[in-house]
């Protein structure tokens, strides 16, 4: 009756996990992805790509070495876009190789072009010719793009989002970042790690409000350190190309003058070409599509997965996203996902966090104990050349359950699953001051954290029986 079982638009995390999930159960399977966008936004212009650059920048500036070898060391002088971008592109054509090995020996048919509902069941592909295809089950997987607000003139060349900056012919001297979330923080990072004197504008207090604020001041901290300028509460009023640049007006009468502005003004889902009325769907003005516990759209046989669907828009989540959705939409059972997820920020220095925070506990009036490792106290760190980074546990007090686990620092998004996994499992703090760790190692800065927090507790339970 249909051309496919399982069809996909869009071969991201979250598409791609879906159809190899739906070909397992040996489903009839097709993917519809824009020619040479195989992997999607994550691949080509997201997630790999930005990840790598920072890989790029870590090394070419030596900045990790300098505790060692001093402030001026570097590895190469002169860092070129074209130093960068090599390292890029050798990482996205092996990713694209990987994925389109993965969806061919699961028989997942690849269709190139735009997909566009007909109807709930139709979809017109627009690519080299016209093609109507039919499934019985859809999933929409079409993830974002930066959102671009009606008032500023893009040109992608001085004004520009976080797609166009992979692509400058130059580093700039200066930038202007407009937006202090995770997109915005990551890159002023990278560009002020390459020498690039940086100014974030963010209309809000602070930056990262989801984050651990003493993590946070951290990281500002060493942003700081690295000639970062923030204007904090401030608005942008207008930005004005110039010959040579552009002049960035904030509200407050200050005027910004750099090289480039990038604006990361969050997210836009893509669903603007979709057609979704022709499927009884409708989106929302941020171009989200609502979905249930299922990933499934108010039409039953219609998924929605990944960033297209909103928080929390991460890669591994919409991976997981997409396999439950095949699986539900297959008849297959399927348990829930897993409500502690890790949130991992690949700024410089990196972020990652699993759990509570400290003000969510406080909030919820859920008393706490906190156990600090800092990688000066740790050989690995004196090893590495990393003084300055930290990780810090939450422990109940009443129970000594593990309740949120923050690092920043060296391997920050590596580190956090050990915590996460004990939290998992429902483990205490005891787990961690009992266990053994490979030494030198920075995942020893769990035992150093816990054994700090286990103190604290023994002297409060001491100082109150005294009392």
């Amino acid at each position: 009756m249909y051309d496919f079982d399982l069809l996909v638009l869009g071969s991201g995390p979250g598409g791609q996990k879906a159809a190899i999930a739906a070909a397992k159960l040996r489903k009839r399977v097709a993917v519809v992805e824009k020619k040479h966008m195989l992997g999607g936004v994550c691949i080509n212009t997201g997630t790999i790509p930005s990840k790598t650059l920072r890989e790029a920048v870590l090394y070419l500036t030596g900045l990790n070495q300098r505790e060692l070898y001093g402030a001026s060391y570097r590895v190469k002088e002169e860092i070129t876009v074209a130093d960068l971008g090599m390292r890029t592109q050798h990482v996205i054509g092996r990713e694209i190789q990987v994925i389109r090995s993965q969806l061919g020996r699961n028989h997942v048919t690849v269709l190139q072009g735009t997909g566009r509902f007909l109807d709930a069941h139709t979809i017109g592909v627009t690519g080299d010719e016209e093609r109507k295809i039919t499934a019985e089950k859809i999933v929409i997987a079409t993830g974002t793009s930066p959102a671009r607000p009606s008032s500023v003139e893009f040109d992608d060349k001085m004004i520009i989002d976080s797609d166009a900056i992979l692509h400058l012919d130059r580093v700039p001297e200066t930038l202007v970042v407009v937006g202090a979330g995770v997109i915005g923080i990551e890159y002023a990072s990278m560009f002020a790690a390459l020498g690039t004197k940086v100014t974030v504008v963010e209309r809000r207090e602070r930056m990262l409000e989801f984050c651990d604020l003493e993590i946070v001041e951290a990281l500002k901290y060493h942003l700081r350190d690295l000639a970062v300028t923030f204007r904090f509460g401030e608005n942008v009023a207008a930005v004005e190309r110039r010959p040579r640049g552009a002049l960035t007006v904030l509200e407050s009468g200050k005027k910004i003058p750099a090289d480039c502005v990038m604006y990361s003004a969050g997210r836009q889902g893509k669903t603007a070409e979709l057609c979704l009325e022709n499927a009884g769907l409708a989106a929302d003005d941020r171009g989200r599509i609502q979905v249930d516990e299922n990933y499934a759209t108010s039409v039953p046989h219609i998924y929605a997965v990944g960033d297209v669907i909103g928080f929390p828009a991460l890669a591994a989540t919409s991976m997981e996203q997409g396999r439950l959705a095949a699986q539900h939409a297959c008849a297959e059972p399927v348990a829930e996902m897993q409500e502690l997820s890790p949130i991992g920020i690949y700024t410089i220095p990196e972020i990652s966090f699993v759990g509570k925070s400290e003000d969510e506990l406080t909030r919820d009036k859920i008393p706490f104990e906190v156990g600090v490792s800092r990688y000066r106290e740790l050989a690995r760190g004196q090893i590495i050349g990393d003084s300055y980074g930290m990780l810090k546990l939450l422990v109940s007090s009443e129970d000594r359950r593990l309740l949120g686990v923050h690092v920043f620092g060296t391997g920050a998004t590596e580190l956090v699953h050990i915590g996460q996994t004990v939290m998992g499992c429902g483990g205490t703090v005891d787990y961690l001051v009992n266990a053994v760790f490979n030494y030198p190692t920075l995942a020893e800065s769990y035992k150093v954290a816990a054994l700090d927090a286990m103190n604290k507790m023994r002297v409060i339970a001491r100082l109150t029986a005294e009392l």
